[in-house]
């Protein structure tokens, strides 16, 4: 039993040794433009998801869902959003199509089928180790609830709000 305990801690050891190595080697890739193994993309989605059940809002939406509101959420979202998820005509701009982990063109692949609280989170905090920075420090919560009422609702936006996005051009030269 000894002899077997001695052989699970030298093989912990062993393979601990070998990671820490492969890191300080740089055999673990970290360019950007390289796609990431299947344990890093396992980890951070089941990282990311538990975190998201643990911390995303689950109560209704704060802020009421008017034209100026989502109008509001537009503009914020053509200032500070669209350079990596996109503009109306979902377009990729030079900068998102050099991003990786590539940002979702919410035109394309829009987020209306995600809780508004998950949608809260990931602007408010952002996405460790992806290009999606967090916002707490310069955007209000009432900004990023009118983004939300935006991003949830751009399916089917008022034709107030509808022109406003269709105003949203892609960056891309």
């Amino acid at each position: 039993m000894k002899i077997f305990f001695w052989g699970i801690i030298f093989t912990l050891a062993a393979l601990t040794a070998g990671a820490y190595v492969s890191v300080i080697k740089g055999w673990v890739p970290a360019n950007a433009d390289d796609k990431p193994s299947a344990l890093e993309t396992w980890a951070a989605h089941k990282s990311l998801h538990a975190t998201l059940l643990r911390e995303a809002p689950k109560t209704a939406v704060p802020v009421a869902l008017t034209d100026a509101n989502v109008i509001d959420g537009i503009h914020l979202y053509k200032t500070n959003c669209a350079v990596c998820h996109g503009s109306s005509d979902g377009q990729a701009s030079n900068i998102a199509t050099g991003l990786f982990q590539h940002a979702p063109q919410l035109a394309r692949h829009s987020v209306t089928d995600d809780a508004e609280g998950k949608i809260y989170w990931f602007i408010k905090h952002g996405v460790r180790l992806t290009g999606m920075p967090a916002f707490t420090d310069s955007l209000t919560d009432k900004q990023i609830w009118d983004i939300v009422l935006f991003l949830k609702h751009m399916d089917n936006l008022p034709p107030k709000a509808d022109k406003a996005w269709k105003a949203v051009h892609s960056a891309k030269m």
